[in-house]
């Protein structure tokens, strides 16, 4: 496959989506947002279908959200422990929150996915928080949505203003993403501090996030 060239994409991408945005719920570091601006630079170009990208990736990160949630509400996360790759993953998932701060609304769930480790963190905390499974599966939902059509415009609007090659456009998208994503980032870890809420106090080790 020539990577760029964007004939070559075509329907691949289609399939890509959902192993790499599920797999980014567990291990952020995999470029699912990359892949999904490059979904909507390829559709600036008439080579995919831009809300079928959108569909994918919002469906594609909902159930890997619920996947997350489910492991820390219902108390399964130790099982990964023994492995290399569940004990970096718990590692993951402190650093993650430690970086995101705690919140005490809903809003976190749908908001803090934009900022770098943000959906892990809250998706984590929330299942910790034994939040409702039906609130979190609605804000997860709409999240996911909202999330997806960022980054498809991102790449659309990108490869329209430039008419650059896809993967130049794709490239300025992230690059435009991951600005926006810090500068929130910084503002939201200055308004609601680092500590991070999983880590245990002494006397209680069970102590649950107000969301």
């Amino acid at each position: 496959m020539d990577f760029g060239n964007a004939d070559s994409w075509g329907a691949a991408i289609y399939f890509w989506i959902f192993p790499f945005v599920i797999g980014d719920a567990i291990f952020p570091p995999i470029p699912s947002e990359m892949l999904v601006i490059t979904g909507g630079a390829l559709s600036a170009e008439g080579h995919v279908n831009g809300f079928l990208v959108v569909l994918l990736a919002a469906v594609s990160s909902w159930l890997g959200d619920l996947l997350v949630f489910q492991l820390f509400k219902r108390r399964l996360s130790h099982v990964l422990d023994r492995w290399k790759w569940g004990l970096q993953f718990h590692a993951a998932v402190h650093s993650a929150i430690a970086k995101a701060g705690r919140s005490s609304t809903y809003g976190a769930i749908i908001g803090l996915r934009f900022i770098p480790g943000g959906r892990l963190a809250t998706t984590a905390a929330a299942g910790i928080a034994n939040v409702s499974t039906r609130g979190f599966s609605l804000c997860a939902a709409l999240g996911g949505l909202l999330w997806a059509s960022w980054s498809v415009a991102l790449g659309y609007f990108t490869g329209s203003a430039t008419r650059l090659p896809f993967w130049a456009s794709s490239l300025i998208g992230v690059g435009v993403g991951l600005l926006i994503g810090a500068i929130v980032g910084v503002i939201v870890t200055r308004r609601r501090g680092s500590r991070s809420p999983v880590a245990p106090t002494p006397g209680d080790p069970d102590e649950e996030l107000d969301f």
